[in-house]
């Protein structure tokens, strides 16, 4: 009888190590939380579009600070910190399903649709231009080359980003300046922004104590903020214990003096 169930556990371990799951990390958690403007909130700011006349009408505001009504904190990026050379111990199986998915930036309405993409470096970058005329996508990164690729009206370019970096990347249209975003290039699926509410979820994450990073386009590096159950470092990174179910950071306050003026 013992043989037969060390067997039955020799087949368990073996199987989850096909799936890329160790045998201590068959437990999973979630992390969620919401990220929140502490102060004043501050009006969207109105962007000046009056040289290029097919762009006006669609109430373009400057998306590098987007603070809802309540407070909400839109496009902070959250996502597990590793250094060089070091990866993640498990990836949930569930994300084997879009591992090779194409990620899509679309240059909409004069504007990047998302403003923050995540992209996995299996995955392919699919730049889209649903407008009615060109633009063009300057992609600038510190481990991947950079390009920039004219977009004609309704059609699509692909890229293939396979270096991970460690913050969110810049892409701007030199046809219209005011369009900025950013990709955030990481090798694991572990990764969130906030959506306008302030409020992010990562699903599926192992258990155990993993690095977390915080960032944001107007402040960089949140620094030192709060949540339930501890502090940020001063490089912005947070240290959390990943327990089976849900982890939740509670409300994150994000300093109005963080921001670059």
């Amino acid at each position: 009888m013992t043989r037969f169930i060390t067997a039955v556990l020799a087949a368990a371990a073996s199987l989850l190590f096909v799936l890329g799951v160790p045998a201590d990390a068959a437990e999973w958690g979630t992390l969620k939380g919401r990220f929140v403007y502490d102060g004043e909130a501050p009006a969207p700011v109105a962007l000046d579009v009056t040289k290029e006349k097919l762009c006006e009408g669609h109430d373009l505001v400057d998306e590098s600070l987007l603070v809802g009504e309540d407070g909400g904190l839109a496009n902070v990026a959250v996502y597990v910190y590793l250094r060089s050379g070091k990866k993640i111990s498990a990836i949930h199986p569930d994300y084997e399903k879009t591992a090779s998915d194409k990620a899509v930036l679309d240059n909409e309405h004069c504007r990047y649709e998302p403003h923050v993409l995540l992209l996995r470096t299996s995955q392919t970058l699919q730049i889209k231009n649903s407008d009615t005329f060109g633009h063009n996508t300057n992609f600038a990164g510190f481990k991947n080359k950079g390009f920039n690729k004219i977009i004609g009206a309704g059609n699509t370019q692909d890229a293939q980003l396979t270096k991970r970096e460690t913050t969110p990347m810049p892409v701007s249209c030199n046809i219209h300046p005011w369009m900025k975003g950013h990709v955030l290039i990481r090798d694991d699926p572990y990764m969130a922004v906030t959506a306008a509410d302030g409020t992010f979820e990562i699903k599926n994450l192992p258990v155990g104590k993993l690095e977390f990073q915080f960032w944001h386009e107007a402040a960089g590096r949140l620094k030192g903020v709060k949540y339930d159950g501890g502090k940020a470092s001063s490089k912005g990174r947070a240290k959390i214990e990943i327990k089976p179910g849900e982890n939740d950071l509670g409300e994150i306050k994000v300093s109005a003096s963080m921001f670059k003026k």
